[in-house]
């Protein structure tokens, strides 16, 4: 995900039986280049283990220099050959690198030379799948630790439902274990593609901004996950967008239409915090007085 799964948002859907959590992706160069970028996009604790970072990048040295500068602090490396977003794919990076299986491999063979951590792939499939398949031999080849498969092409809407067989395919060529993405809404969901594909897990994106308690079994956001979060967020430090927007999507199946429009048009952290406690009886003080009671007792 791009922006949305930072170090507040990971310790919350740990919380929820998520086991394994991804940073947001992350452009390589700017991150090797710029200390300013790495202290915006990559936080971590003792209690973030294990997170993958993703790397965006059009070439194997400037994915092996941001990794190797990241590898002490991470469980993984993961190259993000998936985001379908325009901007992506006019830098040659994202799903663009789809059509070119070369550079992806020289990716992996030159990031796995300088870091001891897993290197992962993101991959969407391709309309021919045979493509995807012989896109996934390559990877195999240099020793890629384990992949990720979102079942759409990246010309798809995500309105399309995924191709299971597709991802079906990568799980049966594939020596490494591999996650299937898309259209991951509830632990049925979840269930219900490893039953089709065989495949060793998945990965959850919109469902979980949707739904962070998704894995723990929820239908929609409890309370309890989104005053977890607004404290986290708080704790942390997360500028106004993003806080609004991860709680944009946690009410999304909730608020009424009414409600969405006016908690919608709130533009800083106060606001949202009165609109939150007049409306849903926020209470932080009082949750952080309770948790600190619990830990006494414990």
């Amino acid at each position: 995900m791009v922006r949305y799964s930072k170090l507040p948002f990971r310790e919350l859907v740990r919380r929820y039986n998520c086991d394994i959590v991804y940073t947001p992706m992350i452009l390589a160069d700017v991150f090797f280049a710029s200390n300013y970028s790495r202290e915006c996009e990559f936080s971590t604790n003792i209690l973030d283990d294990p997170v993958v970072i993703q790397f965006a990048a059009s070439n194997g040295v400037d994915l092996a220099n941001a990794a190797e500068m990241a590898a002490p602090y991470v469980s993984g490396i993961d190259i993000n050959c998936g985001c379908p977003q325009k901007w992506a794919i006019q830098e040659k990076i994202g799903s663009h690198l789809m059509s070119d299986p070369e550079t992806v491999r020289d990716m992996i063979r030159m990031t796995k030379a300088r870091v001891n951590v897993p290197c992962s792939i993101k991959i969407r499939i391709h309309k021919n799948l045979r493509e995807t398949e012989e896109f996934v031999k390559r990877a195999l080849s240099v020793g890629v630790d384990f992949i990720t498969v979102h079942g759409r092409t990246r010309n798809q809407k995500s309105t399309v439902p995924v191709n299971l067989q597709g991802m079906k395919l990568v799980k049966e060529v594939s020596t490494v274990p591999v996650l299937a993405n898309g259209d991951v809404f509830s632990v049925e969901d979840a269930n219900a593609i490893v039953e089709a594909t065989g495949v060793d897990g998945t990965m959850a994106a919109r469902g979980i901004l949707e739904n962070p308690a998704l894995f723990a079994g929820y239908n929609t956001t409890p309370w309890e996950c989104i005053e977890n979060y607004v404290d986290l967020a708080l704790s942390y430090g997360t500028n106004a967008f993003i806080f609004h927007h991860h709680l944009m999507y946690m009410f999304e199946r909730t608020m009424s239409n009414a409600e969405r429009r006016t908690f919608n048009s709130l533009t800083t952290v106060p606001s949202i915090l009165d609109y939150l406690e007049e409306n849903y009886n926020l209470d932080i003080v009082g949750l952080r007085a309770r948790r600190a009671a619990q830990k006494l007792e414990s």
